[in-house]
C-alpha cells in the first residue's frame, strides 16, 4: 500500500526495502519442492515475493513504532556491520549543542517550523517566528536570497538554523535538509511560506486541536476576504467548525458532493502551509521528486501518506487561521547577474511555466510507476 515504489524510493533508514531483497529469503523444503512441481515456478515466487511486501509495509504503517524497534538491526547490515549494535545512532536533530560543559542533553522542544526566507518579508518572517519560538519550537530558515546577514537585529537569530542556497524553493530545501531520519524525534513539522499573516494563529493551540483530531496532515485555515488570497475553496475557513475535512460545491465542474472520496473536496490540504506528523512526512518527503522543485501535484498525492482514511486524517483547522498575503516571493532572475528588459514579469512567468512543466512530469511519473509496480495496490482507485 501507500505509494508506488518508483515514486517512492522505500528505504527505512538507509536500507531499500523492495522486492529484490525479499528474493533471496530461503524457502521451506515443502515449498521448494511444490513451486519446482509449479508449471510457472517464477510467477509462484514472485506473487509470494508481493505477498511478504504488502505484509511488510501495512505492518509499518499500522505500527509505526516498528521502526523505532528496528533502525539499530536495519543500519547494522548495510554500512555499520564492523560496529557494535549499542553504538549505533540511527537517527539525529536539529537541537545546537554548547561548546563547553558536560553534553547533557537539555528538554527540548519537540516540534519543528522549516520555512523559507527573504530580507523583503522579514516583518511578517519575524512575526511567525517570534510565535513559534514562544512555543517552543525548533526553527529552521531556508534562505534563497543573500542577505542573510540582515537577520541579525532580531533577538531569536542565533537560536534559528540557518541554511542558504541562491533562489531555491521551500521544496528544494526540505528535500536537501529534512530527511525523515534527521527530523524523526519531532512529533509535527510545520512546513510554510513566508507570506502568511499569523495575528490569529497559536501553535500551541493548533497542536492541541490536531491531536485532539487525530490528523496526520493539516492545515490552518484562510481568511476570506480583503487581503487574503484564497485559491482553493476548501481552505477557506468556516467560522463555524473547529475542524474541517472537506467542502460542498455543487456547480460547475464534477463538483464536490456528499459522496466525493478525493481532492480537491477532501482528502487535501494547499502547499503554502502544510503540517506532518512525523509518520506523514516520512511518506511525504520520499514523494518529493529530487529535480521538481515546486512540488506541483504533491498535494493531490498527499493522501496517500495520511496513515489511514485519508478523508478523516487531512483536515484544516478553522479556530487556528492565517492570513495569506499572496506575495510572489520565489522564482525570480539574480538582478546580480541578469538584468532582463522586465525583470519582474519574466521571472514570474519563469516560475509559472516551470511549475505547469513539472507538474506533468510528475503525473507522468506517477501512471508510470502505477504500471510497473506490480506489487502495489492503489488504496484509492478512480
Amino acid at each position: 500500500m501507500g505509494l508506488p515504489r518508483h515514486v517512492d524510493i522505500r528505504s527505512i533508514h538507509g536500507r531499500r526495502v523492495g522486492i529484490d531483497h525479499y528474493r533471496t529469503i530461503p524457502l521451506p523444503p515443502s515449498l521448494s519442492l511444490s513451486l519446482s512441481l509449479s508449471p510457472s515456478p517464477l510467477l509462484c515466487l514472485s506473487l509470494l515475493a508481493c505477498g511478504i511486501f504488502t505484509f511488510n509495509t501495512l505492518t509499518f504503517l499500522r505500527h509505526p513504532s516498528l521502526l523505532d524497534s528496528t533502525k539499530n538491526t536495519i543500519l547494522g547490515a548495510c554500512g555499520s556491520e564492523t560496529l557494535p549494535r549499542g553504538i549505533i545512532k540511527a537517527t539525529s536533530d536539529l537541537e545546537m549543542r554548547s561548546l563547553f560543559g558536560a553534553p547533557r542533553r537539555k528538554i527540548s522542544s519537540k516540534n519543528l517550523l522549516a520555512i523559507a526566507v527573504g530580507i523583503k518579508q522579514k516583518e511578517i518572517v519575524d512575526q511567525i517566528v517570534t510565535k513559534f519560538f514562544s512555543s517552543d519550537f525548533h526553527v529552521m530558515l531556508f534562505h534563497y536570497d543573500r542577505a542573510v546577514d540582515e537577520w541579525r537585529g532580531f533577538p531569536w537569530c542565533d537560536k534559528a538554523i540557518h541554511v542558504y542556497a541562491v533562489n531555491q524553493t521551500k521544496w528544494w530545501f526540505a528535500k536537501r535538509f529534512l530527511h525523515p531520519d534527521i527530523v524523526s524525534e519531532y512529533s509535527y513539522i510545520f512546513l510554510w511560506d513566508e507570506d502568511l499573516g499569523v495575528e490569529n494563529f497559536h501553535p500551541g493551540r493548533y497542536l492541541e486541536i490536531v491531536r485532539e483530531e487525530g490528523l496526520e496532515i493539516s492545515q490552518p485555515a484562510l481568511k476570506t476576504g480583503r487581503g487574503s488570497s484564497v485559491h482553493h475553496s476548501i481552505t477557506a475557513r468556516q467560522r463555524r467548525n473547529k475542524v474541517h475535512r472537506r467542502f460542498y460545491k455543487l456547480t460547475g465542474g464534477k463538483g464536490c458532493l456528499e459522496n466525493s472520496t478525493g481532492p480537491p473536496c477532501t482528502g487535501w490540504v494547499e502547499m503554502m502551509a502544510p503540517v506532518f506528523t512525523s509518520a506523514a512526512w516520512r511518506c511525504a518527503w520520499h514523494m518529493i521528486q529530487n529535480d521538481l522543485i515546486y512540488a506541483w501535484g504533491l498535494d493531490y498525492r498527499l493522501g496517500y501518506c495520511a496513515q489511514g482514511d485519508r478523508t478523516r486524517k487531512i483536515g484544516v483547522v478553522d479556530a487556528e487561521y492565517v492570513v495569506h498575503k499572496g506575495l510572489p516571493t520565489l522564482g525570480g532572475l539574480d538582478p546580480v547577474r541578469f538584468i532582463p528588459f522586465n525583470y519582474h514579469q519574466v521571472g514570474l512567468n519563469g516560475v509559472r511555466l516551470r511549475s505547469y512543466a513539472e507538474l506533468e512530469i510528475f503525473k507522468k511519473r506517477w501512471r508510470a510507476a502505477e504500471e510497473e509496480d506490480q506489487c502495489w495496490t492503489d488504496p484509492y482507485p478512480a
